[in-house]
C-alpha cells in the first residue's frame, strides 16, 4: 500500500498557519513512508471562495517550502482536484445513498428548523435532530415536491448508543450518537457540503491517512457512518493538536496574526517559520530546536506528537527567525533575502505613485515611506492627543473598523472606502477627522502618504495587526467594554 496525505484547504481568505502546519506534517507523514502527498481545494462555500484566495494559498505554501505531486496547479491521475468540478461525482454518489435508504430528502423550511430545536430547548431537550424528528407527512412532502420547492438530502443516523472512533494518536474515541444531527449532505443549491465531498474525494483519490485538526473529532463519526454506507474502507484518522495562543486560547486572527502572509511581510525566512511550525507538538530525537524540512521528514514520527495544545508564541518564533539570519545567511543571502521581502520590483511599482507625487529628494523617500518597510509601528498614546476625537472613541472606532476588515472579502481601495464611510457615517464624522487616527495607526504619522493606498499595498494581514495595536497602544477593550461595543457595533448596517 502506497501511503497517500493531502491537505484539503478553503479559499475563502487569507492563507492560515494553521493550514500550513497540518500540511507540514501530512507532507513528513507520507514522506516518511514513501508515500504521496496532494493538495486539493475544498471550494463547495461559492459565495466566499475565489480563484484569488487559492492562487494565495499555493503561492504561501511554494514560499515555505511545502510541495505536493497532485493537485489543481499541477494536475496528477485523480483530477478535477477543487470540488466545485466534481459535481456530477457528488450528485452521482448522492443518489446512491437515497437508492440505497441511507439518506432523505428534507423539505423543511428554516423557521420549521428553528422551530423544532427551540421545542426541544424548552422541553430540557438538547439531543440532536434526527429523520424521525424531521420527518413531514407524505402527502405535505408531495405537496412541496410538486411545487418545486428546495430541498437539502441528509444522511440517517443513529439516535441512540456509541460510535467509537481509532485515532492514530489517541486510541478509542467515543462518540454519542445522541448528539449527531441528521446530517445535510447536499445543500440546497445542489453543491455538496464538506463532510460528504470530504469522504467521497478521500476515497475517490486514494487517501490513505487523514491527518487533521482536533475540532473534526465529533465529525468523525458522520465520516465513519458514510464509509460504511458507500461500503468502503476508511482511512486511518489522526487529529493534531490544535494551535493555541499563549492564553491557551485557539490562534485566532481576533488575537494573533494568522495569516502566513504577515509573517511573510513581517520579513520572517520560510525556513524559519516551517521549523517553527514543525516544533508545534513535535520534537526532534535529540530535541535539537533548529532544523530544516529534510531533516524533519528524516526523522519525522507521528507518536512524538503532543496532544497538549501547542503555543504559538510570537517571541519565540522571532528569536528563531534572529537566529537563521544571523547563522544561515550569507552576506551576499542576507541582501537577496532583503530584496525579495520589500526590495523587489513588484512591490516597489506599488509605491511609486504614493512616494513619487510628494517628495523632491530620494533623501525624503523612507522617512514618508517608512511603514511599507516596516512591522507594527512603535506607537505613544501621545501620537494620537492631536486627534479631536476623545480616547475612548478613537479606540471603539479603531475596533470597529478592526472588524469591519475581518469580514472583508475583497481587499482594495474601493472595499476598504466602502467600510470607512459606512463607520464615518455611524460615528457622525467627516472621512479627514474619522480617517485621523487611523492613519496613525497604520502609518505611525498624521501626516503620510494616502492611509486607504497603504492598507491595501500592505495588505489586511498587517493592516489589522497595526490596528490592534493602535488600540493596545490607547489602552485596549477590556471585557466589559468589549461587551458594550459588540451591541453598539451590531447596530450597524452591513
Amino acid at each position: 500500500m502506497t501511503v497517500r496525505t493531502r491537505i484539503a484547504p478553503s479559499p475563502t481568505g487569507d492563507p492560515h498557519v494553521g493550514t500550513a502546519y497540518v500540511a507540514l506534517f501530512n507532507l513528513c507523514f507520507a514522506k516518511q513512508h514513501g508515500g504521496e502527498f496532494i493538495l486539493r481545494i475544498e471550494d463547495t462555500d461559492q459565495t466566499r471562495s475565489t480563484r484569488a484566495s487559492e492562487q494565495v494559498i499555493f503561492d504561501s505554501l511554494h514560499w515555505l517550502g511545502i510541495e505536493w505531486s497532485e493537485g489543481p496547479d499541477v494536475g496528477g491521475p485523480h483530477a478535477p482536484y477543487r470540488q466545485s468540478e466534481r459535481g456530477d461525482i457528488y450528485v452521482e454518489h448522492v443518489q446512491r445513498l437515497l437508492n440505497s435508504g441511507h439518506a432523505f430528502k428534507c423539505y423543511r423550511t428554516t423557521e420549521e428548523l428553528e422551530a423544532l430545536r427551540e421545542a426541544r430547548r424548552a422541553e430540557g431537550n438538547f439531543s440532536a435532530l434526527k429523520q424521525d424528528d424531521l420527518a413531514l407527512p407524505s402527502d405535505e412532502v408531495a405537496r412541496r415536491e410538486a411545487r418545486g420547492e428546495p430541498y437539502v438530502v441528509r444522511m440517517k443516523v443513529p439516535s441512540e448508543g456509541v460510535c467509537v472512533v481509532e485515532d492514530l494518536l489517541r486510541g478509542p474515541i467515543e462518540l454519542d450518537w445522541a448528539q449527531v444531527d441528521a446530517q445535510i449532505l447536499m445543500k440546497s443549491d445542489g453543491m455538496p457540503t464538506y463532510h460528504l465531498a470530504n469522504v467521497v474525494d478521500d476515497h475517490l483519490m486514494g487517501i490513505t491517512h487523514v491527518l487533521r485538526g482536533e475540532e473534526w473529532i465529533n465529525s468523525a463519526s458522520k465520516h465513519k457512518l458514510l464509509y460504511q454506507y458507500f461500503g468502503w474502507e476508511m482511512p486511518v484518522l489522526c487529529h493534531l493538536p490544535l494551535l493555541r495562543n499563549p492564553d491557551k486560547t485557539k490562534l485566532s486572527k481576533r488575537k494573533n496574526p494568522t495569516s502566513i502572509n504577515y509573517y511573510r511581510k513581517m520579513g520572517y525566512l520560510p525556513q524559519a517559520l516551517l521549523n517553527y511550525l514543525g516544533r508545534m507538538g513535535w520534537s526532534m530525537p535529540d530535541e535539537r530546536e533548529k532544523f530544516s524540512l529534510e531533516q524533519m521528514q528524516a526523522h519525522f514520527d507521528i507518536q512524538r506528537v503532543s496532544l497538549g495544545g501547542p503555543v504559538f508564541d510570537l517571541d519565540k518564533l522571532t528569536w528563531l527567525n534572529g537566529v537563521y539570519l544571523r547563522e544561515d545567511l550569507s552576506d551576499e543571502q542576507f541582501v537577496e533575502a532583503m530584496r525579495e521581502w520589500a526590495f523587489n520590483d513588484d512591490y516597489i511599482a506599488k509605491l511609486l505613485p504614493e512616494v513619487r507625487p510628494r517628495v523632491q529628494t530620494l533623501s525624503e523617500v523612507i522617512p514618508l515611506a517608512g511603514h511599507f518597510f516596516s512591522g507594527v509601528p512603535k506607537l505613544e498614546a501621545d501620537d494620537f492627543e492631536a486627534i479631536a476625537i476623545d480616547q475612548e472613541r478613537q479606540v471603539a472606532l479603531l475596533q470597529f473598523l478592526a472588524w469591519r476588515l475581518e469580514a472583508l472579502e475583497e481587499w482594495s481601495k474601493e472595499a476598504l472606502m466602502a467600510q470607512a464611510r459606512t463607520l464615518a457615517e455611524h460615528f457622525e464624522l467627516k472621512m479627514k477627522v474619522f480617517l485621523a487616527p487611523v492613519f496613525v495607526a497604520i502609518t505611525g504619522s498624521l501626516t503620510s502618504t494616502s492611509v486607504l493606498d497603504a492598507m491595501a499595498i500592505i495588505g489586511s494581514d498587517l493592516t489589522r495587526a497595526r490596528l490592534r495595536n493602535a488600540i493596545e497602544v490607547l489602552g485596549g477593550v477590556s471585557k466589559k467594554r468589549a461587551k458594550a461595543l459588540e451591541k453598539e457595533y451590531r447596530s450597524i448596517a452591513p
